[in-house]
């Protein structure tokens, strides 16, 4: 479980295909706090630390990606050089900061446009037709591991849909949204209770 708020930026050192594909990523976590067999959010999915090395500052840990984590998430995400956001699991007592995150993909959304508003940005993405109907106007998301509010909710002939939020300076800083260019590609998480309601309404008609 994570709450969507990111700690820290890694890079993806090494990639290897030997069955699911290893992925060795570099941060500046302390590699005695991370144990193996822990979760860590990568650029919101969730992957199982499988080895660590380094120092705090300059640390490693590797990860394996099925074929399955790698045909739901952005395309081309997992190769050499990549930054990655990065939020380790959450442990009891720590501060739900953003919102609930299972660090499962729901699908993939691309950049419409991106407007500045003040000293923000106003980001639309466009989301696929199955998610859709779990966009709300402040509502909550997960675009690429990081917790973000829903603006406006615009539907799309076809079933698709446009949504918008904006960044700050800050969270466009210290995350890898800051660097997000008209028509790339993003990880899209829904609202965990959002998933439910909808199922429950389902159930209903």
């Amino acid at each position: 479980m994570f709450t969507g708020i990111v700690t820290a930026i890694g890079t993806i050192g090494e990639v290897r295909q030997s069955g699911d594909l290893r992925l060795v990523i570099s941060s500046p976590f302390d590699p005695d706090e991370m144990a193996v067999g822990a979760s860590i959010a990568c650029s919101g999915v969730c992957l199982t630390v499988v080895d660590k090395g380094g120092r705090t500052g300059d640390s490693w840990f590797a990860v394996d990606a099925s074929a399955e984590t790698v045909a739901c998430t952005v395309d081309g995400r997992w190769t050499q050089g990549t930054r990655l956001n990065l939020e380790p699991a959450l442990k009891l007592g720590d501060e739900l900061g953003g919102h609930i995150v299972t660090g499962h993909v729901d699908g993939v959304g691309a950049v419409e446009s991106i407007t500045p508003q003040g000293d923000s940005r106003k980001f639309t993405f466009v989301a696929p037709q199955e998610l859709a109907p779990y966009l709300a106007p402040k509502g909550s998301i997960t675009i690429d591991g990081v917790s973000l509010t829903v603006n406006d909710v615009a539907d799309q002939p076809g079933g698709s849909c446009h949504f918008s939020i904006n960044i700050i300076p800050h969270t466009g800083d210290v995350t890898t949204l800051g660097t997000l260019a008209k028509g790339d590609s993003v990880n899209l998480e829904i609202d965990v209770l959002a998933r439910y309601l909808q199922r429950m309404q389902s159930l209903r008609g």
